[in-house]
């Protein structure tokens, strides 16, 4: 049996819009823990976990960090691992990856922008995953902040089952001071009573009879709401003044809950990826159960291949076999190195990671974010947040190596895999999927500082999709170069059910791994259709085969220019198989979004052209009193522009919430995707190239 950590374990993320204060907070905390002397300040760069110069330079979080505090007096200690995750959209994967590992959360909230767009998105899906939530209100010390009305946003915005645990005096000022309630104070326990019953009987019929609920069941109650996700308590303060951080502090403490210890078996989750020095790779464990030892060799992997990946999200496979970071889901060994437990703010090198615990883990060279080590957790990981929707493709700068390039953008695809790094083999064109401009912005600072290497990019797209709308039919035959026959039909298959292979000819027809090589090859190819897209939503048949058999000149040993090779299959398949798409047609879509406007009911009237401008379809507005809720679909092309123009129609009332919904058809002509050479791959340019490189 497994030695428990000497103390309990909460793994807390803080989360928040950007700008809220969440770098901010997770310093004061560090400081009010005595973790370090004095808090660090975003705006100067002397952040603890803002430690990369870029993210000192530009005062904003990029890379989720972790920094490690005890709380609460010895008796009744519990080790708080804290997540400082990005507040910018643009790093939304970060905070993606930061979920899977929580035991609870900290959801940051300005006190002068109150509720915003993206602390809306980040409740519900704290509130879909049943992380248990706390929300800080801060900067009260700034001028405009404000007490009721952020209640009040937060009450119609995120969750009526969000009771304030205190009062603010002197608020707007930087005299601002945060005081807690008591149980003896009687509004406060009606209040509270009153959230609570909606979800507790003996509680409702307390309240009904008018009765005084005692301190002690109260507060149990509030503890045991709030870890079922059910109740979200508000606490007030400033993280630049401390004002209210006891009071917040004793709140994680005692509504939390610790982590679980599991069964003992050693189950760990990868969710950041980084190099040191030499290079080598750090993989950040969450441990779920057992021990991890130095020395260990540990099975590591992740469930499902990545055909089956595909087939769940309703892609192809997106190009990550090209640049060889393809795997086939099953486990790999990996023998630990080192090991780094972190405590008091930093890591410290330890012999053994425990339960609860998130640890630096060296010796796992091919770990991958996402992988599991040990044994595989049975709840699944699906994505929580949109997937990328722009994608701009990469032009290196003058005398920058294309080889040296190309190993970097791998190195930054392994640490954020939803960068999506997509090789174009034959133009030698590299395209990167994003989220948004400054992301793009980042990337290039990246590769200068770390690399050396100067990039400048095309104009941004939005990344769309090609779905076949008829059948095709390819067939080679003895054609030259290729020592090698294969016929394919494509054809369209349901929506969501992704890029399937199979075969209407005898497996026994030829070597099994000659079809192997076909049907991979097929996943790759796809991953660019007619203008460039990947394709989705597809069948793809192997109707001929052949092969040439080992032969050899007489008297002579075997000769590889007369037979086939797996080679031969790899390379002729993309030709039968744009054959066959040409004949069948695709269809372009470009992603949409679902959106949710809530705005002023007399801001509907201007609001509505700029809708129909962006090529919007808006359903039935819900008029209550001055307020109004719009929702409807939006191109993702749009949804930015939205954003920036919504605040001046709305009077800067207006919120604009979006959740990624799916493809539509392209109106009018179809966009091809960002090339150097815009003309499409075509048959004389790729035999060109492969008898070249044969």
């Amino acid at each position: 049996m497994s030695s428990a950590s000497p103390t309990p374990s909460l793994n807390l993320g803080i989360l928040a819009h950007v700008d809220a204060g969440k770098t901010s907070l997770t310093e004061r905390l560090l400081h009010a823990a005595g973790v370090i002397e004095a808090p660090g300040s975003v705006d100067a760069g002397s952040t603890q976990t803002d430690s990369l110069a870029l993210e000192r330079r530009r005062g904003i979080t990029i890379k989720s960090a972790v920094a490690s505090f005890p709380l609460g007096p010895p008796e009744d200690r519990v080790t708080v691992n804290l997540i400082d995750t990005p507040g910018h959209p643009d790093f939304i994967a970060e905070v993606e990856r930061v979920l899977s590992v929580l035991d609870g959360a900290v959801l940051v909230i300005s006190a002068v922008e109150g509720v915003q767009a993206q602390t809306r998105i980040l409740l519900r899906t704290l509130r879909r995953l049943g992380i248990p939530t706390l929300i800080f209100v801060n900067k009260i010390d700034r001028g405009g902040a404000r007490y009721e009305h952020t209640l009040r946003q937060i009450t119609r915005r995120l969750t009526p089952a969000a009771p304030a645990m205190g009062q603010v005096h002197g608020i707007g000022t930087r005299r601002a001071q945060a005081r807690p309630y008591g149980c003896e104070d009687a509004v406060f326990q009606q209040a509270l009573t009153e959230v609570l019953a909606e979800q507790d009987d003996e509680l409702l019929s307390a309240y009904v009879e008018g009765s005084a609920v005692p301190r002690g069941p109260l507060l149990s109650a509030l503890a045991a709401q709030t870890r079922a996700c059910l109740v979200h308590p508000v606490f007030f303060g400033s993280a630049m003044t401390g004002a209210g951080l006891p009071h917040l502090m004793d709140g994680i403490r005692t509504l939390l809950p610790s982590a679980d210890e599991g069964d003992g078996r050693l189950s760990g989750t990868v969710f950041k990826v980084e190099r040191g020095p030499a290079g080598e790779k750090i993989a950040y464990v969450r441990m779920f159960s057992g021990e991890l030892r130095l020395r260990d060799r540990v099975p590591v992997g992740r469930e499902g291949s990545a055909r089956e990946d595909s087939a769940r999200d309703g892609s192809a496979r997106d190009g990550s076999a090209r640049d060889g970071s393809a795997r086939d889901g099953s486990a790999h060994e990996g023998k630990v190195t080192a090991v780094e437990v972190f405590h008091a703010g930093a890591g410290q090198r330890r012999a053994v990671a425990r339960a609860g615990e998130i640890a630096k883990v060296w010796g796992l060279g091919e770990v991958r974010i996402g992988d599991w080590v040990g044994a595989a957790r049975k709840e699944t990981s699906d994505a929580h947040f949109a997937p990328p929707t722009l994608e701009t493709l990469v032009v290196p700068g003058e005398g920058t190596d294309r080889g040296a390039l190309h190993l970097a953008l791998a190195q930054l695809a392994e640490q954020d895999p939803l960068i999506g790094l997509r090789q174009d083999e034959v133009r030698g064109e590299v395209h990167l999927s994003l989220y948004g401009e400054v992301q793009k912005e980042v990337i290039q600072a990246t590769l200068a500082e770390e690399f050396g290497l100067e990039v400048g990019f095309h104009e941004t797209t939005t990344i769309c999709v090609e779905r076949p709308v008829g059948v095709g039919y390819g067939y080679e035959k003895d054609l030259l170069p290729f020592l090698g026959t294969v016929g394919l039909r494509v054809e369209p298959a349901p929506p969501g059910s992704g890029v399937s292979f199979g075969l209407e000819v005898e497996l026994g027809s030829m070597p099994y791994a000659f079809f192997k090589a076909v049907e991979e090859t097929v996943y790759e190819t796809l991953g660019q259709g007619l203008l460039g897209w990947r394709v989705v939503d597809c069948k793809v048949t192997m109707t001929h085969s052949g092969y040439w058999p080992r032969q050899s000149h007489s008297h002579a040993t075997f000769d590889k220019s007369m037979s086939s090779t797996a080679r031969d299959f790899r390379q002729v398949t993309p030709l039968v198989l744009m054959d066959a798409l040409r004949e069948a047609g695709t269809r372009t879509e470009e992603p949409v979004h679902h959106f949710r406007l809530d705005l002023p009911a007399d801001a509907l009237g201007p609001v509505l052209p700029l809708l129909g401008r962006l090529r919007a379809v808006p359903g039935t507005p819900d008029i209550r009193g001055a307020a109004c809720s719009l929702e409807g679909e939006i191109p993702a092309a749009s949804l930015h522009r939205l954003g920036q123009l919504l605040p001046g129609l709305t009077r800067g009332e207006g919120v604009v919430e979006s959740a990624f919904s799916g493809y539509r058809p392209v109106s009018g002509e179809a966009p091809a995707r960002a090339r150097t050479d815009h003309n499409p791959l075509n048959r004389k340019e790729y035999l060109l190239v492969v008898t070249r490189l044969r």
